[in-house]
């Protein structure tokens, strides 16, 4: 009977210490921008999904892109959704991975940045000589936002003011307001959607690269089968026809997800690496 219970008691013991490590195996946290109303409920259905595949995770919001970066780099949260701008200085920094990006109705999954100015304003030259004695308008920490804008060469000489927006459209919003700014760099996705609610305003220049429009990056320190695990359930999403698929492809606005490397982010580390973003980049 001693030896049983011993036994038992053993079994017990390490049945206890194996149950956390599987739990955390299996919780992960996940950090968003909740920039724009509704964006939460958007991923609560991803989340839903994700739990019909063993996978339980919390969602984490970010008012900002500086808020969502110092989360993801000082171990807030295990993933993120995130823009190329913050998704890639952390690739850069050496603290995340890209797996996988959706892909729109439309069948969009990249962006680049464009140049929005009132109407009569000169065309976009593509030298920082362009914003000479302006006020731009930005989002900080994106790459079409304040990275583009610093990738120029010169920029660091610039006398351009600029005035952070909270997001991109908080900034066209903001151009539109006469006297607050001369012109804005944001995402070329954002500008399509609402530029015809701006009539007074004109795209006058863009980049020439795509970057990966919302990839969501995992942090090195979260396991490869762990990672493997979420890849594969969000890569099947797209043929999925459950309940709880359709749910995430109807509020996501999305047709699935698609595999995204190191590869994809070419340009957008090329960008920011001409923006000054190095390993020890601390988002200030």
């Amino acid at each position: 009977m001693r030896t049983i219970i011993v036994r038992l008691f053993f079994f017990g013991a390490m049945l206890g210490l194996l149950l956390p490590g599987i739990a955390s195996a299996e919780m992960f946290r996940i950090a968003i921008m909740q920039d724009q109303s509704g964006v939460a409920q958007k991923y609560k259905t991803l989340m839903d999904y994700l739990a019909t595949k063993g996978i339980e995770a919390n969602l984490v919001s970010a008012k900002d892109y500086k808020s969502a970066a110092e989360m993801f780099s000082h171990g807030g949260v295990d993933a993120m959704f995130s823009g190329s701008g913050v998704a890639g200085a952390m690739i850069i920094k050496e603290l995340a991975t890209p797996l996988v990006r959706p892909v729109s109705n439309d069948g969009f999954s990249t962006y680049w940045a464009v140049v929005i100015a009132p109407k009569g304003s000169p065309t976009f030259s593509g030298s920082i000589d362009y914003f000479k004695g302006k006020k731009v308008l930005l989002t900080a920490l994106a790459s079409s936002g304040e990275f583009y804008f610093r990738s120029l060469a010169g920029s660091a000489q610039s006398d351009a003011a600029l005035l952070k927006a909270a997001s991109h459209g908080a900034a066209i919003d903001a151009l539109d307001h006469k006297g607050q700014a001369d012109v804005a760099i944001v995402k070329n996705r954002v500008w399509d959607k609402v530029k015809d609610k701006y009539p007074n305003l004109v795209l006058v220049g863009e980049d020439k690269g795509e970057n990966p429009d919302n990839t969501l990056i995992m942090a090195k320190k979260v396991s490869p089968s762990l990672a493997g695990k979420i890849t594969a359930a969000l890569l099947a999403l797209k043929d999925d026809v459950s309940p709880q698929a359709q749910a995430v492809k109807k509020n996501m606005e999305i047709q699935g997800f698609q595999k995204t490397t190191f590869k994809d982010f070419e340009h957008t580390l090329s960008l920011l690496k001409k923006a000054g973003v190095t390993k020890s980049y601390d988002f200030d």
